[in-house]
């Protein structure tokens, strides 16, 4: 029998909610791209119920429970005394979430000598230290595309409040201050017309630019791997060879490149520098590929007119983080992926991957990212270019 350990965000302030505000969600069965959605042999959730918090257990608890399997679900993951740090040393299985990270730390790893598999219940596994998982044989996996389309719909609608500034509206409004017009459309604009890019055009970066186009707004893009021919003429996408050249073009740029030693910072004083003035960032990707200061000394000087984003570092941050209270800003606390459309797929994920790990099955390529002590799958791919 295995031990599986879980660490989940904490349960709302008001507690565990005892029904959903709707009666159902839309079933969704294959992706954009073909790709089918988690196919495990059984659920034991109702889709659309909250998953990822403790007392959700990704529902997986009595699946574990028939299999005789120990299964512990926490959300104290910080410090010498976690729950994370006790249970760790005699664990078999990590789940964790993006907006709630278990830190895999080298000296974590090195603690559990039979930690054999790392689960991401959603896209994005730096959470887990890859050389060490590749040193000390572990499997790493993430249920890829489970939240894309949630991330992008999240980005997009950030890019409309940050430049139609909503935020500050709807304050106006909600605290009966007044009807201050004046305030609310000081910084508005229309999306319309605008040039707006994507850094990153894999599965959410594509879902973003094809949603943008409906605001007839000049697209641009830049990655790596410049897409085929066919789709840059469908959408009529400008490619930019290199991230300055995207930079200076824009008026909204929205991030969706992994996070590895090349994007590490990537937006600094000198690249925010060569944006347009008064340009807006969206940062659905990862906190450290923007340097922390130079966003809030940019909107400080009016060289951004707006920054918004749903990933921090690290996560959660500490109270006086600025941008909690950095102005022009328009912060989520890593949600854009946990809808919970979003967490009824990556939950039948994990058990996905459980059962086939369970029964020395292949696990789907595109799950992927370190097996048998090397790259592989969907990590094959993208750390391999990452360099």
């Amino acid at each position: 029998m295995a031990k599986i350990l879980a660490v989940l965000y904490p349960d709302p302030t008001g507690g565990y909610p005892p029904t959903s505000a709707r009666d159902g969600i839309p079933a969704i069965t294959r992706y954009p791209s073909g790709q089918t959605a988690p196919t495990p042999r059984a659920i034991d959730f109702t889709p659309g119920r909250l998953l990822g918090c403790v007392s959700g257990e990704l529902g997986l608890r009595r699946f574990l429970a028939e299999r005789g399997d120990t299964y512990v679900v926490t959300s104290d993951k910080d410090g010498p005394d976690s729950v994370l740090d006790r249970e760790l040393p005699d664990t078999d299985v990590v789940i964790s979430q993006p907006c709630w990270p278990a830190y895999l730390t080298p000296e974590r790893i090195a603690s559990a000598p039979r930690l054999k598999l790392a689960i991401t219940a959603g896209i994005g596994s730096d959470q887990v230290d890859l050389p060490s998982a590749l040193t000390h044989g572990l499997t790493v996996t993430e249920v890829a595309y489970s939240n894309s389309i949630s991330v992008s719909e999240h980005a997009v609608m950030l890019v409309l409040g940050l430049v139609h500034n909503f935020l500050p509206a709807h304050e106006w409004a909600a605290t009966a201050r007044g009807w201050n017009i004046a305030d609310c459309v000081a910084r508005a604009y229309d999306v319309e017309g605008m040039d707006a890019g994507v850094l990153g055009a894999g599965r959410i970066g594509q879902a973003v630019l094809r949603r943008l186009k409906a605001f007839d707004v000049h697209l641009h893009y830049h990655d790596v791997q410049r897409l085929p021919a066919g789709v840059e003429e469908e959408m009529e996408l400008t490619w930019h060879p290199d991230v300055r050249s995207l930079a200076s073009s824009v008026d909204v740029l929205s991030i969706h490149t992994p996070l590895n030693p090349q994007t590490l910072n990537l937006f600094d004083d000198a690249l925010i520098g060569v944006m347009k003035r008064g340009a807006y960032i969206v940062n659905t990707a990862r906190g450290l590929i923007v340097n922390r200061d130079a966003v809030v000394r940019a909107l400080n000087s009016g060289r951004l007119a707006g920054y918004a984003g749903d990933v921090w570092y690290p996560q959660p941050p500490p109270p006086d983080h600025p941008w909690r209270s950095m102005p022009y800003g328009a912060m989520t606390p890593h949600v854009a992926g946990s809808t919970l459309a979003a967490q009824a797929r990556y939950a039948a994920g994990a058990r996905e991957i459980l059962e086939c790990w369970f029964d020395g099955r292949p696990i789907r390529p595109e799950y992927l990212i370190v097996d048998g002590g090397g790259f592989a799958g969907a990590g094959e791919r993208s750390c391999t270019a990452a360099g």
